[in-house]
């Protein structure tokens, strides 16, 4: 055995891992992939979008603790969806359609099955999210991370027509904002869940708690939904003035970044709240705001359209099976 492996950092072992993330990896891609994972870098041709002064949309995110849960569970095969939901749907706000992604893993310990779990994972959420899956890293560091510990980072491309941006800029008042359902928490405020739920509560993952009708670790691991297919049809049917991703923060944190200045938000709508957010309010002892403030609240991205167009966004929606709800409108701020 090298030093190298023994000081806890294996490269023939990496090797081989590639070699099984790439089959997976390929699944993802289109004639517009010009190369296979494992090169210092992963080429796209961008020609084949057809557009016209095409403008690149980038971001890059992760999951937060929720990788714990997964950890803690042995299931590592959907923080891979909500890495790839965190950052295309990031990317579809401007009226990107998600291109390409690349997904960092840090280990501190090889363990290929479950780099390949959390692979396959991320190739399933591109799929989701029309993208390709270009390529990426996978780090070993014992000593940062504990043996049986990782985290996850994702990096999203996307491209939109310079004549199409949506930027929020053409928001008025009268305006009505439009939400998505979410699936439930999504990948934001698990520090705070995993303190209520595991920490004071000492709740098992997998005990079966009845308002949820699951087990604690199945609902907690419920993928984030990916709206950037149906942002992109949506947008073909109605005037989308404004797109915002409902992550860290929730709706007061996140809507306002997209609003003009001389705008700010009403919120007037009542729309259906998943059970988990009612069982950490509960336990927790959460207070209405900070709950708003921290979790989605079951509203994952919400757009701004025409007050004459509201119905249709919800029609349209509703035949593409996401539940929608007018929860506001955009006022005058004096």
């Amino acid at each position: 055995m090298s030093r190298y492996v023994k000081a806890g950092v294996d490269i023939d072992g990496a090797a081989s891992s590639v070699k099984r993330i790439m089959e997976i990896a390929r699944e993802t891609h289109n004639p517009s992939v010009l190369t296979e994972i494992g090169g210092f870098s992963g080429l796209f041709r961008a020609g084949d979008l057809g557009m016209k002064d095409m403008v690149l949309a980038a971001g890059a995110d992760g999951v937060g603790t929720k990788v714990k849960i997964a950890q803690a569970m042995g299931k590592h095969d959907t923080v891979g969806i909500d890495l790839v939901a965190m950052n295309a749907d990031d990317v579809v706000t401007s009226g990107a359609k998600p291109l390409f992604f690349l997904d960092y893993v840090a280990v501190g310990k090889l363990r290929p099955v479950v780099v390949e779990e959390i692979v396959r994972g991320v190739a399933e959420g591109c799929k989701r999210a029309g993208c390709a899956l270009l390529g990426g890293e996978t780090a070993q560091m014992p000593g940062m991370y504990d043996e049986d510990e990782y985290d996850l980072a994702g990096f999203c491309v996307g491209a939109v027509e310079r004549d199409h941006i949506i930027d929020g800029s053409r928001i008025a008042p009268g305006d009505v904002l439009v939400g998505l359902e979410s699936s439930g928490l999504h990948s934001n405020g698990f520090t705070l869940a995993r303190r209520v739920l595991l920490d004071d509560a000492r709740l098992g993952l997998e005990r079966r708690v009845p308002e949820l009708d699951r087990t604690l670790g199945e609902e907690l691991l419920e993928p984030t939904r990916i709206y950037a297919p149906t942002v992109l049809r949506l947008r073909e049917s109605v005037d989308l003035k404004g797109v915002a991703h409902i992550t860290g923060g929730g709706i007061p944190g996140n809507v306002p970044r997209i609003l003009p200045r001389g705008t700010r938000m009403r919120v007037t709508g009542k729309w259906p709240v998943p059970p988990v957010f009612e069982l950490l309010r509960r336990l927790g002892g959460i207070s209405d705001e900070e709950m708003s403030r921290v979790f989605n609240m079951g509203i994952g991205m919400v757009v701004v359209v025409p007050e004459s167009e509201a119905d249709k966004a919800a029609s349209v929606l509703e035949r593409m099976g996401i539940g929608a709800h007018y929860i506001g409108t955009v006022e005058k701020d004096e």
